[in-house]
């Protein structure tokens, strides 16, 4: 969702790039379905693995939250924001789409700094 909302309002110049360390093999059918409410489709995206590739490239890196302390991002990135937005899996649509709101609200004002920031 993230990736979309950036795409969608994102600067010039900028690139989102959304990756997890344990990506599902497909996205998930109720987020597809929120997305839809607002006129996003992310139907053809694919969930990604990140890479060291991914990490070397960043700038920014964004985590949306540790479920596993394990295998968080945040352990081994640089310049890293933590949203602590909960992953939609296994919640009901009104639970995606409070959270679809809160990943809305988190990229605005990402891409309000990095405007006030170029």
């Amino acid at each position: 969702m993230a990736e979309a909302f950036f795409r969608k309002y994102m600067p010039e110049g900028f690139e989102a790039i959304s990756a997890g360390t344990k990506p599902s093999t497909l996205v998930n059918p109720i987020v597809l379905q929120a997305m839809k409410e607002i006129g996003i489709d992310i139907e053809n995206q694919t969930p990604k693995h990140i890479s060291q590739q991914i990490i070397s490239e960043s700038d920014k890196a964004i985590n949306m939250g540790c479920m596993d302390k394990e295998s968080c991002p945040a352990l081994f990135m640089k310049d890293i924001l933590d949203w602590q937005i909960p992953d939609p899996k296994g919640k009901s649509i009104e639970e995606v789409r409070k959270i679809r709101d809160q990943i809305k609200t988190q990229v605005m004002i990402l891409i309000k700094s990095l405007e006030e920031n170029v």
